[in-house]
């Protein structure tokens, strides 16, 4: 596959993986209620690591110490973002965590100005803020500073800092083994998370089958092309891009789960979107 068409498909792409999570975040919101969240979190990433190594076993062969360093080192950044984020959440509310936890489009180009000396250019920034502003829209009705919003923007850095490692590490190296890898480290990291209240693993067949999903589509597949996807594209862009879950996850909850469409919902949606085609735009232009 050439560079050019690499460039065109990766948005499309991430869309795609925004979409399903944004479906994932709908479906999951009973299943949640039945199996503690960092237990539902480690059935997840130990189903969707074993799936992906039971259809590929011969990907270990790919495991360098390189490979395994820099996928354990973004699996651990993406690891410690759910559970701050799960922690978070039992201390605030839901909206405010999908708030917070979205400010990752505000961290990202942070830590790769700061720590990666990269420079952001002006319409990138712009379109962070508007993705902010839509984020904001969608997700609050009211904001109060608590213990727990603290705990989830403390999440918002670490899904920052992974977002940023992939974008240094996954260029060149098996886009495959390194999701494994990545996947692994987040099942371990989760099931540490379970252990003091006792491990559960899902208590029916409904709640399996959401795992199941959750661990196929919205873990396996929709991390390895994260991972492809930002080979070629810049950490912001994938940033802004994957801001558009909260908007999937609006729209999956209107249409499958019987909620209101409210005026804020549509403006916030509008402002992601348009925040979204910017920086798609912008990243066309610099990659042409």
């Amino acid at each position: 596959m050439n560079s050019s068409l690499r460039m065109k498909l990766a948005p499309l792409a991430l869309v795609g993986v925004a979409a399903t999570w944004g479906l994932a975040f709908v479906l999951m919101k009973d299943s949640l209620t039945q199996q503690p969240v960092n237990d539902f979190l480690a059935s997840r990433f130990i189903v969707a690591t074993l799936a992906m190594l039971a259809m590929r076993p011969t990907i270990i062969k790919y495991f360098t110490k390189d490979l395994l360093l820099r996928g354990a080192g973004a699996g651990f950044f993406l690891g410690m973002g759910y559970i701050f984020q799960t922690y978070g959440l039992s201390h605030t509310t839901a909206a405010i965590t999908g708030f917070v936890t979205g400010l990752y489009v505000v961290f990202t180009p942070l830590i790769a100005a700061a720590l990666l000396k990269k420079r952001i250019p002006a319409k990138a920034w712009g379109a962070v803020f508007l993705a902010t502003i839509g984020l904001a829209f969608l997700s609050l009705e009211g904001f109060a500073i608590s213990f727990g919003a603290v705990l989830v923007l403390v999440s918002a850095i670490f899904f920052a800092a992974h977002i940023v490692s992939l974008g240094e590490w996954s260029a060149g190296r098996d886009v495959y083994a390194m999701t494994i890898v990545q996947l692994a480290m987040c099942g371990i990291l989760t099931t540490i998370g379970a252990i003091p209240d006792g491990i559960m693993l899902p208590p029916n067949s409904k709640v399996w089958w959401v795992v199941i999903f959750t661990a196929i589509c919205g873990t396996a597949i929709a991390f390895v092309i994260q991972t492809w996807a930002q080979s070629v594209m810049s950490p912001t862009t994938v940033a802004v891009l994957l801001t558009t879950e909260t908007v999937w996850a609006a729209f999956f909850a209107v249409a499958v789960g019987g909620e209101n469409l409210t005026l804020r919902i549509i403006i916030g949606g509008i402002l992601v979107l348009f925040a979204m085609y910017q920086i798609i735009i912008l990243d066309s232009k610099e990659s042409a």
